[in-house]
């Protein structure tokens, strides 16, 4: 049985205008994961486009297996999508540009981006991004998209991230419509997701709020740790990293953190 909350839930609902993004739409008071619920749905079939949203979670994750912090006043959602394999190195950059969109057209807040997909507003986190990957030999079964953003609370509240992070509310001095702010991130994923089923580059607009370009940074990737300045990236969304000998290496996915500006 799917639990509601007629208010948020009614309202998302009289908002949307999306053709299939959210049109499936589960809300949840309190749940343990999106991610984990998002998945079972997909299992079972669910259409794309579903969205799972919860108003806090009590297991969210992160990147790296991190916890992810998701109190009252939080925004945790996860979409189903079925990509092709192609179309997989893109929806990093689809998801972190929808919320960079979604935060300026709701609060006119500007943001950027961490590389690979944290979402920042003054050097602080206001948003993290999880993508997960069903793929079975070339054909992809389903992608988990999950969304957690900082909506309306206080960090500094929160001892565990008081330093790191911030929220829409924080930076406003006022509460932000969270029904507002889900159908306008539901809509501008759909928009960016469309644009790269028929083969429109998003690579640009991405780099653009890129703010770990022309830093030195260290990155590390399991085990590995790779060290220099930050260069570019490439249309995939890969980090192309200028060591301190001239050399250039190519980096999938890692942990950035910043050495020196």
């Amino acid at each position: 049985m799917i639990p509601h909350n007629q208010n948020l839930e009614t309202s998302i609902r009289s908002r949307l205008n999306t053709r299939f993004v959210g049109q499936q739409l589960y809300y949840y008071p309190t749940l343990t994961s999106t991610m984990d619920t998002a998945r079972n749905a997909a299992k079972e079939g669910a259409a794309e486009g579903t969205v799972v949203i919860a108003n806090t979670q009590t297991a969210g994750r992160g990147r790296l297996g991190r916890t992810w912090l998701s109190p009252e006043g939080s925004l945790s959602m996860s979409l189903i999508l079925k990509p092709s394999l192609n179309n997989l190195p893109q929806l990093i950059m689809i998801a972190s540009l929808a919320v960079v969109r979604a935060i300026r057209e709701v609060s006119g807040l500007e943001t950027q981006i961490k590389w690979p997909n944290d979402v920042l507003i003054k050097g602080k986190k206001v948003c993290g991004i999880l993508i997960e990957n069903e793929v079975r030999g070339d054909r992809v079964d389903f992608t988990i998209i999950g969304i957690g953003i900082n909506v309306n609370f206080n960090p500094s509240a929160f001892p565990e991230i008081s330093e790191i992070a911030t929220s829409l509310s924080q930076e406003l001095g006022k509460e932000v419509s969270k029904a507002e702010f889900t159908t306008t991130l539901l809509f501008e994923l759909e928009k960016l997701y469309l644009k790269t089923q028929f083969g429109a580059p998003i690579c640009k607009e991405w780099r653009d709020h890129m703010e770990t370009l022309g830093r030195w940074i260290q990155v590390k990737t399991g085990n590995t740790i790779e060290q220099g300045k930050a260069e570019d990236v490439t249309e995939n969304g890969n980090l192309l990293l200028r060591r301190a000998d001239g050399s250039l290496t190519e980096i999938a996915a890692g942990d950035v953190t910043v050495t020196k500006d």
